[in-house]
């Protein structure tokens, strides 16, 4: 009766002691490693060793764990595209402990989000979206959900058929910011998922917005080149002021002095008046006197005639011209006259 109750209690106590199974979850990533973890419920407390194998294949460990705490948290291994029709088995293994699972991958692909992402205006005024997927599968195998917002509003979404790496939003607001996103997963005709993979990185066009390198379009980015280069241009002609001004500014004659202003004026009269002075010399010709003969003397004219004659030396008068203005000035008869004796009458 004793060793009844005894077992009866180990058999109550023993669940509580004992380690709880890993929930194994795996996928295929873009058909080129098999991801598996186990960490569902937390962090483990030990560290586990993995094993896996597709069906009828060499079981295999695993080559590269996931950590977590120091803690091993799952596995990822490379496979072959076409091992995802077959059965993968998978066993946590520690000390004595060991967890076997059977898992079917055919639906449990996840691909990589699109890459090369692009956003520009077409040439028909609608907003072009373009991508690539990078996954091995064949074009026609991959389809795509494209999702969009503008002026961050609720996201719209739309389909887009396998082998179409596009997507076209007609008429777009050019005072909207437009969001865009893709993610893509294997298409039914291939063997269909369940999974999509992550959403792309998003890229933004419209007012606003704040666009990826790769969607700007290739005449903004000459005009930024042509610009850049403009600016550089601007800045060397200005550290070489003189050539700057030999382009910008047409050479112009200078301004007559006498149009400038009053005080230009009046310097440049002064300087004519000292280049254009000038002397000359005025020849002074002797003056011819008479002598006066009354009538009632004419008649002794032969007998008591007597003539006074003035004896002036030739004589020359010097002028110096002091103003520009008296070369233009009639000289006066005053000026050239000499003074003269009197003329001496003849007396009886």
């Amino acid at each position: 009766m004793m060793p009844t109750r005894l077992h009866l209690l180990l058999c109550l106590i023993g669940p509580v002691f004992a380690i709880e199974a890993p929930d194994v979850d795996c996928l295929i990533i873009n058909l080129k490693n098999v991801s598996c973890t186990w960490n569902k419920k937390g962090t483990p407390k030990v560290n586990y060793t993995f094993y896996s194998s597709f069906f009828n294949k060499k079981e295999k460990s695993c080559p590269q764990y996931l950590t977590e705490n120091n803690m091993n948290i799952g596995c990822i291994q490379p496979c072959e595209s076409h091992d995802r029709f077959m059965t993968f088995n998978t066993k946590l293994v520690h000390g004595k402990d060991r967890f076997k699972e059977t898992h079917g991958l055919k639906n449990r692909v996840k691909l990589n989000p699109p890459t090369n992402l692009t956003v520009l205006n077409g040439s028909d005024f609608n907003l072009w979206f373009y991508w690539n997927h990078t996954s091995p599968a064949r074009l026609h195998c991959v389809e795509s959900e494209v999702r969009f917002r503008t002026n961050n509003n609720n996201w719209g979404s739309s389909k887009v058929s396998p082998e179409i790496q596009k997507y076209c939003i007609n008429s777009p607001s050019g005072s909207s910011r437009y969001e865009l996103q893709v993610r893509n997963r294997i298409d039914e005709g291939c063997g269909s998922s369940d999974f999509w993979s992550d959403w792309s990185e998003p890229v933004f066009w419209g007012s606003n917005s704040s666009i990826d390198s790769d969607s700007v379009p290739l005449w903004m980015t000459l005009l930024y080149v042509v610009g850049a280069i403009t600016l550089i241009l601007l800045v060397v002609m200005l550290l070489q002021r003189e050539r700057l001004k030999i382009i910008l500014i047409p050479a112009v004659p200078k301004p007559s002095p006498i149009l400038h202003d009053i005080e230009d004026w009046f310097q440049l009269s002064k300087g004519l008046k000292e280049n254009f002075k000038a002397s000359y010399n005025e020849q002074v010709c002797p003056v011819r006197e008479y002598n006066y003969v009354s009538q009632s003397d004419s008649m002794n004219s032969d007998d008591s005639t007597s003539s006074v004659s003035t004896n002036q030396t030739h004589c020359s008068v010097s002028i110096d011209v002091n103003d520009a203005e008296d070369l233009y000035v009639p000289l006066s008869s005053s000026s050239s006259q000499v003074p003269s004796e009197e003329v001496l009458q003849v007396s009886d």
